[in-house]
């Protein structure tokens, strides 16, 4: 076999290898693609389910703040109550609206569209599902505060007000805090990986963890290209 015959060899038999080793890459982006779509399919009837459920305490919450407004007066009103139960309901209404957000999110990606298109998608989905999130543990001070009245300011005791007032502060200290540090940079540490787990979150990491492994082969093949 002379020293032409063993270049031949040799290039047919490298070019079989990137034959092969793209079609291989092919295979596995399409695995990638069914699986980051059946993560992404999960998550729906959890939303869809959150989504109802939130409809309804809306308008149940919603309508009794309304009958008390009209029909209890000014003067009868627990301003404490109402207040906090009127935030609450508008911060779940912003919560709902994300929701819708995000299942329009999930219904328009198209699977067969470029990596770099779906990663787009699922960053917004990252980045709204932080959000929501933080918007819900504002709600946590309300519900230290709605129960109080009138008569709890005249006839308390010093020591139930410390109590009241210790408990208060933890809560907003804690929505507050947990406001600025939920991010997308915390989510190897514990207490967020405890908030964040389930169906709200998981898929979407997983998913974005799949196509940037796609992305890496798909540079790297690039780069033998070039080679």
């Amino acid at each position: 076999m002379n020293e032409n015959e063993l270049k031949s060899l040799w290039q047919s038999a490298n070019e079989k290898l990137a034959h092969s080793l793209i079609i291989n890459i092919k295979n596995t982006e399409d695995i990638t693609r069914l699986k980051v779509n059946t993560f992404l399919s999960s998550m729906k009837p959890v939303k869809v389910f959150t989504l109802i459920v939130g409809v309804v305490w809306v308008i149940v919450i919603g309508g009794m703040l309304g009958s008390i407004f009209v029909f209890a007066g000014n003067k009868n009103i627990n301003l404490f109550f109402f207040c906090s139960a009127t935030i609450q309901v508008l911060l779940t209404v912003i919560s709902l609206a994300v929701y819708v957000y995000q299942l329009d999110i999930i219904h328009k990606i198209d699977f067969s569209e470029p990596i770099l298109a779906i990663q787009e998608k699922l960053s917004k989905l990252r980045i709204s599902t932080l959000n929501v999130t933080k918007i819900l543990f504002l709600q946590l001070p309300l519900w230290t505060i709605f129960y109080w009245n009138e008569k709890m300011f005249i006839n308390g005791s010093l020591f139930l007000w410390i109590l009241q007032g210790i408990i208060t502060f933890a809560f907003v200290y804690l929505s507050v805090w947990l406001f600025f540090n939920i991010k997308y940079e915390n989510r190897n540490k514990k207490w967020f990986q405890l908030i964040f787990r389930g169906k709200e979150w998981q898929p979407i990491i997983q998913s974005i963890e799949l196509l940037s492994q796609i992305e890496k082969y798909q540079e790297q093949e690039n780069k033998n290209t070039l080679v």
